[in-house]
């Protein structure tokens, strides 16, 4: 667990791990150098409760969550790893299910779902152990790019020998946990999903999401950094195809200052031809969108103007003989 500048929520994170159904675990405390009261609100919890440990990231790591998350990698005795977050709630059967599914499965990480919640958490808990699962390999890493099977950092349990060729790359301040996880299972690792929450996410105005929204120049280049990280392990595990080249152009369009687009071509080494053909539809790209949108408009005037309403009505004639008759408008 990472930890900067959150003494007023990580006691309540630490409550929620101790109450892990399974117990046999320990909870590496990571601080990236904060400033506040920290360790003056988890002393009692370190004293009482031998299985957390409070340490302080040394200056070999860089400073900010993956220096501070490979810290913790590098210290780590089990078998397995959660990167949990200093402000978040976790559900008690969270090692025990993740730790069912891979001791049975033969799998090398379990992903669950991730719920969002504001203020003051619940801690009424669903203790179901029915819930429908599906496996992840290799042919799901641009799943996992585009965000359609998003990877949240504190929603998988991996098995340790996942880092053990892989770690965070260190410079990143957005997307770290994207292009390592997308990196991970380029690899051919495989997985399972369980479609159960065993994790709840805390947002406030100073989260890390926060900050990148609001255009923190250093976070939109570590983006792009992260990208084009991505397009090269791609291309190194030959993974490259129309449907990741698509995207990641389409997604350049959102960095022209940053010259993003040339900058994928160069890493993907195109021949010329191919070049411009992207180029053709790098710059075409806003116009489809148009066309698309006013398509999408146009059908619904048409589906608009063909639908006719019916109801039924019922009553009596001038004879008192009972009608019923279909009307439309």
């Amino acid at each position: 667990m990472a930890t900067y500048n959150r003494a007023s929520f990580i006691e309540e994170t630490l409550h929620s791990i101790q109450n892990q159904i399974f117990k046999d675990w320990e909870c590496l405390i990571i601080d990236d150098g904060g400033t506040d009261n920290t360790a003056e609100v988890i002393a009692s919890i370190l004293a009482k409760d031998n299985r957390f440990e409070y340490l302080k990231r040394p200056d070999s790591y860089h400073k900010g969550l993956p220096g501070t998350r490979n810290y913790g990698l590098d210290l780590a005795k089990g078998d397995y790893i959660i990167f949990f977050d200093d402000d978040d709630i976790v559900h008690p059967q969270n090692l025990e299910l993740c730790i069912l599914e891979l001791s049975r499965n033969g799998v090398s990480f379990c992903r669950y779902i991730r719920e969002v919640f504001y203020d003051k958490f619940d801690h009424t808990f669903d203790y179901s152990t029915e819930y429908k699962t599906f496996f992840i390999d290799k042919k799901d890493v641009f799943r996992l790019l585009n965000q359609d099977l998003p990877f949240n950092s504190c929603a998988v349990l991996w098995k340790k020998e996942c880092f053990f060729q892989n770690r965070y790359t260190e410079h990143l301040l957005h997307a770290e946990e994207w292009e390592l996880y997308s990196r991970i299972l380029s690899t051919g690792v495989t997985g399972i999903s369980i479609e159960k929450t065993l994790f709840f996410a805390r947002k406030h105005s100073n989260s890390m999401t926060g900050q990148y929204f609001r255009l923190d120049p250093k976070r939109t280049q570590s983006n792009i950094d992260a990208i084009l990280l991505v397009i090269k392990n791609l291309k190194e595990m030959s993974l490259i195809n129309y449907s990741v080249i698509r995207y990641f152009v389409a997604m350049s369009r959102g960095y022209q200052e940053y010259g993003l687009f040339d900058k994928l071509m160069k890493v993907l080494e195109f021949s010329e031809y191919n070049y411009l053909k992207w180029r053709l539809f790098y710059f075409v790209l806003p116009l489809r969108f148009k066309i698309t949108k006013l398509k999408k408009k146009n059908y619904k005037k048409i589906i608009h103007a063909n639908s006719t309403l019916f109801w039924h009505t019922s009553g009596s004639d001038k004879n008192g003989t009972a009608v019923s008759r279909i009307e439309k408008k």
